[in-house]
């Protein structure tokens, strides 16, 4: 199913709610030489957005293949990042087609995150933007759930699962989980079928990347035999 290439399709990320923790995570970057990372921005305002990208073009990363977009991101921002890093995936929510227009010209560019919640959004159209970015624990639990979330995902045609967030899933909760404490909280990966693993897997969680290559080693072995 992933064959030997997940090695390459999942990525680290740059994470985090505070200047603290990007920071941190790019001299992390430099530490370990990375070039290819994704990017989490749902968190930072403008004047963060700019210190990272200002950041970013002096740091060791060439590629930046997924970024989770904000909605109050502006056209140049986006262009910024497809121009500089090559940014394929650009990652939004269901509440970001209530402003997608002012992202006119990206539209394939865009790949849908779904909540859980049981609420579709009647402005919800896959099919005007690239396509899904799954929220590997998201799925499960609107599978769990079987929400509305999952029966619209399931539904659509397979060419539109294209990319992913990968973080921790609780059982107990049937919740998401982006501060991982233990490996075990990956494993819920083996239940997923293979076709909504997509070209680029982002890590999204908040462990340093010292753990997160951690967390990439026992997801490569855990998937493996699939």
């Amino acid at each position: 199913m992933l064959k030997n290439n997940i090695e390459k399709r999942m990525l680290l990320s740059i994470t985090g709610k505070t200047q603290k923790d990007w920071v941190s995570k790019l001299e992390e970057i430099k530490k370990y030489k990375i070039n290819t990372v994704a990017l989490f921005l749902e968190h930072y305002k403008i004047k963060q957005r700019k210190k990272i990208y200002n950041e970013l073009l002096k740091s060791s990363i060439k590629k930046i293949p997924l970024v989770h977009i904000k909605n109050d991101m502006k056209k140049w921002e986006l262009k910024f990042l497809i121009e500089k890093f090559n940014s394929q995936y650009l990652t939004i929510h269901e509440s970001s087609f209530n402003i997608l227009e002012k992202w006119k010209g990206y539209y394939k560019k865009l790949y849908l995150e779904m909540n859980y919640d049981n609420y579709l959004p009647s402005n919800v159209k896959v099919e005007k933007i690239g396509g899904f970015c799954l929220d590997l624990s998201h799925f499960k639990s609107s599978e769990e759930s079987w929400t509305k979330e999952f029966f619209y995902m399931i539904n659509k045609n397979k060419k539109y699962f294209k990319c992913n967030h990968l973080n921790g899933y609780s059982y107990e909760k049937n919740t998401d989980l982006h501060t991982i404490k233990n490996l075990a909280e990956f494993n819920y990966l083996k239940t997923l079928p293979n076709f909504i693993f997509g070209r680029a897997i982002a890590l999204e969680t908040f462990n340093n990347l010292n753990e997160q290559i951690k967390f990439k080693r026992y997801i490569i072995n855990l998937l493996k035999d699939r």
